[in-house]
Order: structure tokens, then C-alpha cells, then sequence
């Protein structure tokens, strides 16, 4: 992305929103820009023929949907087409995920360890988000440990979900007749929509995912105590322990995140850390085995 940084940095944080929601949502809007960075409908409609002038080819006026799609050369410029860009945008009320990324400003040395990013399709993500918004059924081949190959599903989907350095997508599965969290890595082929909602099985019938619960940590108990002190200072605890409230199915990723595993107890206690305090108020929610 060479040309980013001769840019203004508001005029790349636009153009990295346009390739965004072209890219991941298959359409882009004027009304859209307006309402991210603030500007009027004239100023927004500037902004798009400015992208178009320095994109050529990349978008394409469509009547019929009111707003520019991608076309079928569509090449991003201003952004690395990575799903994490998207999603994290999803996930924020700012405009577009790290709009200063690549900007040239003065700072400390730093340095952030590159993790891999899980392959995920473009036009993956834009038929769950659509069918998200639109409450209605997918039909897709989603591939598991128990069918690796791939095995058809419908699903409703209704929330993107990231945990455990994945993102998943929450929906009703037809076949098991339950919610459960779908690996967008692992969808093959493209969904395809199969009709409108049977029933009611959208997100405000999924009562676990409306279910608050506490997870209750504190440091490792076989820790001397000022080894406990430092571990409590790192995680911010009070009076010794370190309260986070998530949804009911993201209980066992928030446990992944903070380096706790349920069913395993490291027998070096500097390399667990913590513990979880409240282990039996937890146990519906991550399976004790």
C-alpha cells in the first residue's frame, strides 16, 4: 500500500472504510461514510468519486441495489483484505479498525509478534452477515473434527463472535437443534439462503447467549504470597481476585484467554498463574469432564 501514506489520514480512514464494506459486505453506501466519520451526503458522495478516481475499476454503480459493488477485478488498496479488519470494524463503534495504521508517526520502538490469520472467505462472511440482518436460514458445508471433509448444515446465523484468537459465528444448527459457535475458517464453498427463519430460533431465543455469568479468578494458591501479590498487581485484581462477567457460551474462551484450562492443572504453578475461584458455578458452562 505504497500510495496510503501520501494520504491525509482522514481521507485514508475513508478509503479503508470503502474497501472494507465493499470488500466483506458487498456493497457500499454514501449514507454509510456520513454516518462514520459525520459528513453530509455531498461530502460522502465526494469522497466515493475520489476513491473511484484513484481505484479505478474497483467499484461499480448499481440502480437496482442504490449503492457501489465490488466488481469482479475488485483489487483493495488501501487495506490488506484480512476478515480481522472487517470484523474488528464490526465490533467497535469507531470508523474503520485501526484507521492509523501505516500513518508515519513518531514513537517508541515497538515491536507486536505477527500471529497467523485463519483463511477466511469474503463472500463467506458477507452471506452470514446478510443472513444475520436478515433473520434467515443458510444452508452451508461446514467442515469439523468429527467431518473433516465438510458436512451440510443449515444454520441461523445471528452474532460474529471473536474468542480465543478465532472468530466464530453464533447460530441455531438445524441439525442438533441448538445454538453452538461455527469457526468461519472452517465454512467450504459459499452459503446459500434456503428462506426465511423456521420458528423462532433468533438471537432473542437464545436464552445461554443472554445469560450473564461471573468468572472468578485468583492467583495459584501454591504460589508463595508475594509471588501471588505480583500475579494479582498484573491482572489488575482486587483484594486478591479478578472478577469478568461474559456471556454463558463464551465462559471456556474467556477461561483460553487469560491462560486457564479447566480441565488441566499445570504442575508448575508459574506457568498457570491463576485459578478459577468459582469452579463449580462455572461447571454448565464448560463441560467438566
Amino acid at each position: 500500500m505504497p500510495e496510503a501514506t501520501a494520504l491525509a489520514w482522514d481521507t485514508l480512514a475513508r478509503y479503508r472504510l470503502i474497501e472494507i464494506l465493499a470488500l466483506w459486505e458487498g456493497r457500499v453506501v454514501a449514507s454509510q461514510l456520513g454516518e462514520a466519520f459525520g459528513i453530509g451526503r455531498q461530502q460522502a458522495q465526494k469522497v466515493l468519486r475520489q476513491y473511484r478516481a484513484v481505484a479505478p475499476g474497483n467499484l461499480l454503480y448499481d440502480e437496482s441495489r442504490k449503492g457501489f459493488l465490488p466488481t469482479e477485478s475488485f483489487a483493495p488498496r488501501f487495506v490488506r483484505g484480512r476478515v480481522e479488519e472487517y470484523l474488528h470494524l464490526m465490533g467497535s463503534d469507531q470508523a474503520p479498525a485501526s484507521p492509523f495504521a501505516g500513518l508515519s508517526l513518531a514513537s517508541a520502538t515497538t515491536e507486536s509478534l505477527p500471529l497467523p490469520s485463519r483463511k477466511v472467505s469474503p463472500r463467506v462472511v458477507r452471506e452470514i452477515v446478510k443472513a444475520a440482518r436478515d433473520e434467515q436460514r443458510l444452508e452451508v458445508t461446514y467442515a469439523s473434527f468429527t467431518s473433516p471433509a465438510g458436512e451440510d448444515r443449515i444454520l441461523v446465523p445471528h452474532t460474529l463472535v471473536f474468542a480465543a484468537g478465532r472468530w466464530h459465528v453464533r447460530a441455531f444448527c438445524e441439525k442438533h437443534r441448538d445454538y453452538r459457535d461455527f469457526v468461519l475458517s472452517r465454512f467450504r464453498g459459499v452459503p446459500e439462503p434456503c428462506g426465511d427463519m423456521l420458528g423462532e430460533h433468533g438471537i432473542a431465543e437464545d436464552m445461554a447467549w443472554h445469560t450473564r455469568v461471573e468468572v472468578r479468578l485468583i492467583p495459584d494458591r501454591r504460589l508463595p504470597p508475594r509471588e501471588r501479590a505480583l500475579i494479582a498487581g498484573d491482572f489488575g485484581m482486587q483484594n486478591g481476585e479478578l472478577a469478568l462477567s461474559c456471556r454463558g457460551p463464551l465462559v471456556l474462551y474467556a477461561l483460553r484467554e487469560v491462560g486457564v484450562n479447566p480441565h488441566h492443572v499445570e504442575t508448575e504453578p508459574r506457568a498457570q498463574q491463576v485459578e478459577i475461584a468459582n469452579a463449580q458455578a462455572l461447571a454448565p458452562w464448560i463441560h467438566w469432564g
